[in-house]
């Protein structure tokens, strides 16, 4: 099973035991987070699940690994003939983690709180 994520503004095709640096996520080292923008899933011999934009009630649950630093990245500023020139460094704060598991939505659940809610309302008035 795989699954397509977004995360820091890019996307990440994931499978199970994958172990990837996005840009900086809240957590220490051994904790897991519940990722919720899930745009699609698949599995092999089976058609993709693609959400709109999102696949409802699908999540991935990552274990940090670490917090590190990308590589340096030189931003240079050069105006020829006009002696301008500034040069600067950068360095990306990324989290290290690893795909711990990919859950699907129950569809069943999904339906049976849609069928609840306009029974609760009408009786209400």
């Amino acid at each position: 099973m795989y699954a397509v994520i977004r995360s820091g503004g890019k996307q990440y095709r994931v499978t199970k035991d994958d172990v990837l640096e996005l840009e900086r996520l809240d957590g220490e080292t051994g904790d897991k987070i519940k990722l919720d923008e899930v745009l699609m899933i698949g599995e092999a011999g089976k058609s993709p699940t693609i959400g709109d934009p999102l696949v409802s009630g699908a999540s991935v649950t990552l274990e940090v690994l670490d917090q590190v630093r990308g590589d340096k990245i030189d931003v240079i500023k050069f105006k020829r003939r006009k002696n301008y020139h500034r040069q600067l460094g950068h360095k990306q704060h990324l989290t290290k983690v690893k795909i711990a598991a990919i859950s699907k939505s129950a569809s069943k659940a999904k339906a049976t709180a849609t069928e609840d809610a306009p029974s609760e309302a009408a009786s209400d008035t």
